[in-house]
């Protein structure tokens, strides 16, 4: 994180993963960051005092109540965070800073107004977030695996259930739906130190639409979509997954769908590597489709096919840099990136297939364990 430009960062680290990823230190309420030369400084309140400079990576941990003092020894008595900020700043001799894309303008203006010169830094506000070293491999995989262990769970009920009248019911004779089937998700992911917010357990028409998280009654013979991406709560690392199943017997249109999304996540596999570009095996992922009959379009209003990116870059955010998608981009060793080509056609019903990817200097390597498998 060196740099010949002073950083400041005013947000809370569990909202903020730039914050976190700067000071290590989860908190709730806002605090400072501030990066001067190889230096980092963080300001907090009493209350976070002792643990920010026990649990920190920050060298030097000061205390709001300090400035307040100085504002108040210089005849002011307004104590609002940014003039504390403004009081600090001046206290180290600092008048020029790179400050976050998302910096609050109300805060922005009122630096500038009070003679500092601030500059916009664009994400990535740290180019190391996107090269993962091998402890934030670890976490990944950690939070990898526990959702695999709760895909498996939710998967091995809709295996073991029972088909009566097209529905999907339990062997104690209750309806599964995609809100129970969400719920022991997210219940089995809470046991084991992880958070999942807005799971997609999507059947038949609600599947083909990408992002629907799904509702009511699950069907059989019809596809049904998880994408499950919870956060470590604990290390703050995220995982993405996605798998579709039928239970029953998939549609022949299904099961070409299927298929051929199989064969788009191989595609990858064999074209990402160190320094190859993102934009174009998204391209090829594109004609790839294409040139097994799967157009992609809108269609009465509605659009289907592959019609969105193939992967994104996945850490302390779910969505990150890089991408694999329209957007021009390198992917790099060290870059662990989703691998998630999809197909949504109205009245058959979607597909989604996702991994997750290490870049290598050779290639890449499949972090995802969980089977692929239609019909269950």
């Amino acid at each position: 994180m060196k740099s010949d430009k002073t950083l400041l960062i005013i947000a809370d680290s569990e909202r903020d993963s730039n914050m976190y990823y700067a000071t290590g230190f989860p908190a709730p309420d806002p605090f400072v960051f501030i990066r001067k030369g190889n230096e980092k400084i963080m300001i907090t309140s009493d209350l976070e005092l002792d643990r920010a400079k026990s649990e920190s990576k920050a060298d030097k941990v000061l205390s709001i109540s300090k400035y307040e003092r100085v504002i108040r020894k210089s005849g002011g008595n307004s104590f609002c965070l940014i003039e504390i900020v403004a009081a600090a700043l001046r206290e180290m001799n600092i008048t020029k800073l790179q400050v976050p894309a998302n910096f609050s303008v109300e805060y922005a203006d009122f630096l500038r107004k009070n003679g500092f010169r601030l500059e916009v830094k664009r994400e990535p506000l740290f180019d190391s977030r996107e090269i993962k070293n091998e402890e934030e491999i670890e976490h990944i995989v950690k939070t990898l695996r526990n959702t695999e262990y709760a895909l498996e769970k939710a998967v091995d009920c809709i295996r073991k259930s029972k088909v009566r009248d097209g529905f999907l019911f339990s062997a104690r004779n209750i309806q599964i739906t995609s809100e129970s089937i969400r719920q022991m998700i997210n219940v089995e992911l809470m046991k084991r130190g992880c958070t999942a917010k807005h799971t997609i357990v999507s059947c038949g028409e609600h599947s083909c639409v990408p992002h629907n998280t799904g509702s009511g009654p699950i069907k059989a013979n019809e596809s049904i979509i998880f994408d499950v991406f919870p956060k470590d709560e604990e290390t703050g690392y995220y995982a993405d997954i996605s798998r579709t199943v039928v239970k029953g017997k998939a549609s022949r249109s299904l099961k070409k769908m299927y298929k051929a999304v199989a064969s788009a996540q191989d595609l990858v596999f064999k074209s990402a590597g160190n320094d190859t570009r993102g934009d174009v095996i998204h391209r090829k992922v594109m004609k790839h489709l294409t040139s097994l009959g799967f157009k992609t379009g809108k269609v009465k209003g509605k659009m289907q096919g592959f019609f969105h990116g193939t992967g994104h870059g996945v850490g302390l955010d779910v969505h990150e840099p890089p991408r694999i998608s329209k957007s021009k981009c390198t992917l790099k060793t060290g870059h662990i990136v989703t691998v998630e080509p999809g197909l949504y056609y109205p009245g058959v019903g979607g597909v989604r297939l996702e991994d997750m990817i290490l870049i290598t200097d050779d290639g890449c390597t499949n972090l995802t364990k969980s089977p692929k498998v239609l019909e269950v």
